[in-house]
């Protein structure tokens, strides 16, 4: 039995070393093909690029250089040759897994919510190939977040090549060279723009650790849990940040901050459960005093800089939180002669987990009115509240109330740039 546990172990030590070794040999090959191109052609970084072949620099010539319209066209006309999404995307990883298992241990041990972003990512791009540059933005922005996971460009490589071989294993026979081209050139300007944007925030940390300060069991299913970061954490109200816990390495979830930015670089996650064994039920159940968290960096724009119209809010559930933190930061930088109202929508009475906290947050400020709604009367009882037309609203919440409290505003003649809302969130 010793010999076979020691048979066993070496095995694993072996496996270990050997896919090491291909993960430094893949690292320096592609360094090298990068240092190869830039001697033989400095003056002329490859763009998004065209074709099926690999070992590609991803070097970003920006989306002016890219036809998406056409490769959307290209792409929608055949996705019933590759379709469901979900099966493509199930094959690519474990075309990608089989390949290169040192990539295995970048991404969860529950693959589930990673395929569903994926899914939408796939639908986000395919959707918006006809606004390059709209999507570009975007795309750097993923870019940047990414870096928290440890993805260098020459990951990309590899999930090219995987992604090759589930559009051929897909299609089958009625795969064509100009489908597979398609594909290739939509994922590469979307790599492109994701290796400028992290390229773009080298200066800034791609995540930030958090001891946790506070936690408090609002309800069996809430928690507010008060983190504190080593060194300050630059976000502003009204934004959210992604939250890794230790049990779940490489599992981050997006979480609104729930107060305005503090000296003592303090900040607060309002978390409900919503479901088993993820990253809610970690930091509701399982999370205590002295915990160690990490932050990727903050992001969102729910309240744009230079506004100053007055505030019209609206928060569903643990949406509340960073309408919190708008009131917080209002009552220390507010435009002169500026109004806040804020409704706040709840099942019933019970459900106001944290509305103590903001009726004292809203002593003796003239400015502030605080509405609570109970039922499903939220979209209703704040288009009927009054004119909100000169107003700047922002939404937070449950996609069913963000997409019913927009729809009654916009009704209500609120024009659509003046309802903010964060996307990411709300679902």
């Amino acid at each position: 039995m010793t010999g076979q546990v020691m048979d066993n172990s070496s095995s694993k030590a072996t496996a270990t070393g050997t896919a090491t070794a291909e993960y430094d040999r893949l690292i320096a090959r592609h360094h090298a093909m990068r240092l190869r191109r830039q001697l033989l052609t400095p003056a002329s970084p490859s763009g998004p690029g065209s074709g099926t072949g690999h070992d590609v620099d991803y070097g970003y010539g920006g989306s002016e250089g890219y036809d998406g319209a056409a490769d959307q066209h290209l792409i929608r006309r055949d996705l019933d040759v590759v379709a469901p999404l979900a099966d493509l995307i199930d094959h690519l990883y474990a075309v990608m897994f089989r390949r290169r298992p040192y990539l295995r241990s970048l991404f969860p041990a529950s693959m589930e919510f990673q395929q569903a972003h994926l899914e939408r990512i796939f639908h986000h791009l395919i959707d918006h190939l006809d606004r390059p540059v709209e999507l570009e933005r975007m795309l750097r922005q993923l870019g940047r977040d990414h870096r928290k996971l440890g993805v260098r460009p020459v990951h990309y490589e590899a999930f090219e090549e995987a992604l090759c071989a589930a559009v051929r294993h897909r299609a089958g026979g009625r795969w064509t060279e100009e489908l597979e081209g398609a594909w290739v050139r939509m994922l590469r300007f979307a790599v492109g723009a994701m290796v400028a944007g992290a390229d773009s925030a080298l200066t800034e940390p791609p995540y930030w650790h958090a001891v946790v300060t506070g936690h408090e069991r609002r309800r069996p299913d809430l928690a507010v849990v008060r983190v504190r970061t080593g060194e300050p954490y630059p976000y502003s109200a009204g934004q959210y940040g992604t939250v890794e816990h230790p049990t779940l390495p490489h599992t981050w979830r997006q979480y609104s901050m729930g107060c305005a930015p503090r000296s003592d670089n303090e900040l607060e996650f309002h978390v409900r459960r919503t479901g088993p064994g993820g990253v809610s039920a970690a930091l509701v159940e399982r999370t205590a005093v002295g915990d160690q968290l990490r932050l990727g960096p903050p992001r969102g724009s729910l309240l744009p800089d230079g506004d100053a119209r007055d505030l019209l809010l609206v928060a569903g559930g643990t949406g509340l939180a960073p309408m919190k933190a708008i009131v917080e930061q209002q009552a220390v930088h507010r435009p002169p002669g500026r109004r806040v109202h804020l409704f706040v929508g709840a099942r019933d009475r019970s459900d106001l987990y944290d509305w103590q906290a903001l009726s004292e947050l809203g002593l003796h400020k003239p400015w502030l009115s605080l509405t609570p709604v109970t039922g499903d009367r939220l979209a209703d009882a704040v288009a009927a509240a009054g004119d909100w037309r000169e107003h700047l609203a922002c939404v937070s919440g449950p996609a069913g109330m963000v997409a019913s409290v927009r729809s009654e505003l916009l009704a209500a003649g609120l024009p659509l740039t003046q309802v903010r809302y964060d996307q990411v969130l709300a679902r």
